[in-house]
This record gives C-alpha cells, sequence and structure tokens, in this order.
C-alpha cells in the first residue's frame, strides 16, 4: 500500500516556475538549505534536477518533518538528506557546514516581521561567501500590490495574524544589505508571485 503523504496544490503549480528561475542562481555543486520545507515536494522536485547538488530540508513543524521524511524515500534521491528540524528564529541554526545557497519558499508572509531579521541573520551565517539566498512569494514594490488578488491576500493574512503580511521587497532588500547582501535580482511569476535572490557579498580583508 502506498504511503498517503499531505501534498499542496501550490507547491505542485509552482515548483516548475520555481526551478526555473533557480537554474540561473545555483551553482553546479554544493549543498542546498530549504528553510521551512513544508510538504517536500519542492525539494526532491529541485533535487532531480540538480544532481550534483546535495539538498538540506529542514521544517520547524514536528508533523511536517514526517511528510518530508516520507516523499524524500518515495523519491529515493541519493543527493536529498534527511530532514532537519530548524526554526528560522533559532540562533544559531543547528546546522554543521556552509552551504551555498539558502532557499525559502512562501515563509516571510506567513510569519511575523521578525522572521525575515532571523532568515537573514541565520543565512548570512551558513552560507559561503558568494552565496545566494533565494526567496518566493508575494511582494509589494515600492508600497504597492502588484495586483488585487495580492491585495486580498494580505487582508486575509492579517485577519487570520495581525503580524502576517506580504512584505514590502524594498524593506526586505533593506533587512538583506544589513546581513551583507547585494540588491536583489527579480524574476516575475505566475500568479503576481516574486522569486528573489540575494547574494551574499565577499568579505574583502582588510590590508596593512
Amino acid at each position: 500500500m502506498t504511503e498517503f503523504l499531505p501534498s499542496s496544490p501550490a507547491a505542485e503549480r509552482n515548483k516548475g516556475p520555481i526551478l526555473e528561475a533557480l537554474r540561473g542562481w545555483l551553482p553546479a555543486a554544493g549543498s542546498v538549505l530549504e528553510v521551512a520545507s513544508g510538504t517536500g515536494q519542492h525539494v526532491v522536485h529541485f533535487a532531480a534536477a540538480f544532481p550534483g547538488l546535495t539538498w538540506r530540508p529542514t521544517e520547524a513543524d514536528p508533523a511536517r518533518l514526517g511528510a518530508i521524511a516520507g516523499r524524500r524515500a518515495r523519491a529515493a534521491l541519493p543527493n536529498v538528506c534527511e530532514p532537519i528540524a530548524l526554526d528560522v528564529f533559532d540562533d544559531p541554526w543547528p546546522l554543521a557546514g556552509s552551504v551555498a545557497a539558502v532557499i525559502a519558499i512562501n515563509l516571510i508572509h506567513i510569519a511575523p516581521w521578525a522572521a525575515t531579521e532571523a532568515l537573514c541573520r541565520g543565512a548570512r551565517r551558513q552560507l559561503s561567501s558568494g552565496g545566494v539566498l533565494v526567496l518566493y512569494g508575494p511582494f509589494k514594490e515600492r508600497g504597492q500590490h502588484t495586483a488585487p488578488s495580492n491585495a486580498a491576500f494580505d487582508e486575509s493574512l492579517r485577519a487570520e495574524d495581525p503580524a502576517w503580511g506580504v512584505r514590502e521587497l524594498e524593506a526586505v532588500a533593506a533587512v538583506a544589505a544589513r546581513h551583507g547582501f547585494a540588491a536583489p535580482r527579480l524574476v516575475r511569476m505566475p500568479a503576481n508571485n516574486l522569486t528573489v535572490s540575494f547574494r551574499l557579498e565577499p568579505v574583502h580583508e582588510a590590508r596593512g
């Protein structure tokens, strides 16, 4: 009997477009850390397309860790690690070794604003020099929603939890910059979302 695994229709729809955006930003080899892997649909899809990369899924919800482990076992991909318990607010993150990229899909708008700061801080510590932080989701640009559907979504999020909401891209970029990341690069996605990449600036040692 096939094990039932929870599935997200949104993840199924957006995994292909996100993958295409990642092709321009990820290296051929190294490790990629996914924060808040959810059902695991993204990580196994990306791992199949990037066999030279090692994928490290994480999740704060213990129940979802089981779902990710089940999907990993079903996919039987050698480049997907066992999922690790990680809350973005952990300080420091309980992970060993540096990674080439940190990915967070549909996270910062379904979390308090402090999660954006925690994500950038944790990614800065975990990334190797020149590594990338990649975010996917809806964003405001120059203080405005990019579509009426995003405005309605923002309203529904704030009704569920006043600390949640669609974030302003410029505000997120400012937080990233404080943690050593370069200006964002954007790929516009279906359903009025963005995939945003922030590259960690190399650290230059002062010369005497």
